[in-house]
């Protein structure tokens, strides 16, 4: 999910040369609760999966949820790992 985008309910995360001081550890922070938000949802579908009465809606909402969480795992991840120049 782009970060113009309007549906981004999330904190924005600066860039160190943005804030003016090193954010690696304010986005280490984040990049674990999202994580750890991830596998929250991973169990939540799977119970709902298994339910006799799954709500196919809810499921299919979880799962963007998820998606989107994904896409905010992996720009943290990108932000935090160092441009190599070879």
């Amino acid at each position: 999910m782009l970060w113009g985008d309007e549906r981004f309910t999330g904190p924005r995360v600066t860039m160190a040369a943005e804030s003016g001081e090193s954010a690696q550890p304010d986005l280490e922070v984040e990049l674990a609760r999202l994580r750890e938000e991830h596998r929250d949802l991973d169990s939540a579908i799977e119970a709902l999966e298994h339910s006799v009465a799954g709500d196919q809606l809810q499921i299919q909402r979880l799962k963007k949820r998820k998606l989107t969480l994904r896409d905010r795992i992996f720009h943290i991840e990108d932000m935090i790992t160092p441009d190599i120049i070879a």
